[in-house]
């Protein structure tokens, strides 16, 4: 992993489907485990080997912002940004990387997903100065519930595709870029990762890589999806943390 690197996470969104649970938390700070959800994605990028957040905030942002000034030192650098008005996935980490300075690659992720999966191979396809970025791809039996990924037989990215039932490679949600690449972003509010910037660098010729790998993953966005998270970290994390956390 690059010493440059920094990670966006985006936290800004109003988690319509659950904010009846917790009204005046905003929903990566939803506790799960011991700890709000955003601290459990912060520390499985810290295990990958990225020191430097940036923390893009809209929804309750002063609650987030909060939080983040009262965390304990743990040698991480994490800022935050606050949208003044929703600006999709792709606006969100085009806002927040200007915080990043000169942070090279960048990291995109979701504050209300933990994708559990090792980026070493993500790290490795980007030691190729050709590869302009890459995309975390899941295998799993059943891509029903998701957005597809296809491929060439290079592992390059073609595009995104519709849910298609069946065991597939789905997108992950999280991405690596080179700096250099955010000059071929749209330019339009809101933005969207997948529905505008994806297209238009593939437009473009940038040669976007994909990482494919199994790896839990759970995304808090539904009702059932949060009261699985207690679960899903117990069984997937080390048992002494969680007890520390509740603890």
């Amino acid at each position: 992993m690059n010493a440059n690197s920094c990670a966006i996470i985006l936290a800004g969104g109003r988690g319509t489907r659950i904010s009846h649970l917790e009204p005046h938390l905003p929903k990566p700070l939803i506790p799960a485990g011991g700890r709000p959800f955003i601290e459990w994605v912060i520390r499985h990028f810290q295990g990958q080997g990225v020191r430097r957040f940036v923390i893009s905030l809209g929804h309750l942002a002063e609650v987030a912002e909060a939080h983040f000034r009262q965390r304990p030192d743990d040698e991480l650098s994490i800022g935050t940004v606050r949208e003044a008005e929703p600006l999709g996935t792709g606006g969100g980490f085009l806002f927040a990387q200007q915080a990043a300075g000169d942070a090279d690659p960048l990291l995109l992720a979701n504050g209300d997903s933990l994708v559990l999966a090792d980026l070493a191979g993500a790290w490795r396809l980007l030691k190729d100065p050709a590869v302009d970025g890459v995309v975390v791809g899941l295998h799993v039996d059943d891509a029903g519930r998701y957005g597809g990924l296809d491929i060439d037989d290079e592992g390059r990215l073609l595009g995104f595709r519709e849910k298609r039932p069946g065991a597939g490679l789905i997108n992950a949600g999280v991405y690596c870029f080179r700096r250099r690449l955010l000059a071929s972003f749209p330019r339009q509010t809101p933005l969207s990762m997948e529905c505008d910037v994806f297209p238009a660098l593939l437009r473009q010729g940038a040669k976007l890589a994909v990482h494919r790998c199994a790896a839990p993953f759970l995304d808090i966005g539904t009702p059932e999806s949060l009261a699985e998270a207690e679960e899903f970290l117990v069984r997937h994390w080390p048992r002494q943390e969680i007890r520390g956390a509740v603890n």
